[in-house]
């Protein structure tokens, strides 16, 4: 059962590796031609990227109706339950948010992000607007019964779709530079879903659709975000859309410090 339990987690797992680095060329290439003409077709990188997490969410849809799938989560929850392996711990509740800390963490210490700090902020948010939405919106509509019963909100998982949301975030961010940041954001959201079945709080495939949730939710807002922002600002030639820059100014024998606002 051990063994069945593993497969049913690879997916998750995978995405420590898998995900980041079929998009990576991407998102090098969006970077690449921010001002160039703007194309729809979509790169084997990009298609895989975006398969992945749907593939996710596809299977926990699927497990609100198989059968089979659905005997997953209850012979994996039976397991654990058996085996007397439960984690009584609340670290989930911290970790989920460690790797978005860890892309702020660096910016503040100087290294070059792909985009500002305002802009990594407002993306950030949005994208755990989205994925809120619709994990808040998918509870109530499904009332799935927690392993633990102690409510009908247990599909998807909302730890997961947060943590996802961090490691895709920080992939999107600073993966680029290195692999190893983008393995230790997702195994580090990857060990928050494990955490949650193993907390008896979300089956399987809660963890397992939670995943796909937060994955898509941040790359649509990072897909999106840089329209919006030409749409409603403009596109500015230093490329900020919202910036304060000090100005002093002497005039009459006296000097005024004042803050100009650039849109």
């Amino acid at each position: 059962m051990k063994k069945q339990f593993c497969t049913a987690l690879s997916a998750l797992l995978l995405l420590t590796y898998i995900c980041p680095r079929a998009s990576a060329q991407s998102v090098d290439a969006d970077a690449n031609a921010a001002d160039a003409t703007a194309t729809n077709s979509m790169s084997a990188g990009q298609i895989a990227g975006v398969a992945i997490p749907s593939a996710l969410v596809l299977y926990g849809v699927l497990s609100l109706k198989s059968g089979e799938l659905r005997g997953l989560d209850y012979r994996t929850r039976e397991e654990i339950l058996e085996r007397g392996q439960l984690w009584n711990t609340k670290a989930d509740d911290y970790v989920q948010f460690a790797p978005a800390a860890a892309a702020f963490v660096m910016k503040f210490a100087g290294v070059q992000s792909r985009n500002s700090l305002l802009d990594m902020a407002l993306m950030y948010g949005l994208s755990n607007a989205v994925q809120g939405t619709i994990v808040t919106s998918s509870k109530y509509l499904t009332n799935r019964e927690r392993p633990d019963a102690s409510n009908h909100f247990s599909f998807p998982s909302g730890h997961t779709a947060t943590a996802f949301v961090a490691a895709e975030f920080l992939h999107q961010e600073y993966g680029y530079k290195n692999v190893w940041i983008d393995i230790a954001g997702y195994g580090t959201a990857a060990f928050v879903g494990v955490a949650r079945v193993y907390k008896n709080r979300h089956w399987v495939s809660d963890v397992i659709a939670g995943a796909g949730v937060g994955i898509l939710s941040t790359k649509g807002i990072y897909w999106v975000y840089p329209k919006l922002k030409i749409k409603w600002f403009g596109k500015h030639e230093h490329g900020e859309a919202l910036a304060f820059v000090p100005v002093v100014e002497y005039s009459g024998g006296g000097g005024n410090l004042a803050f100009v606002c650039r849109f």
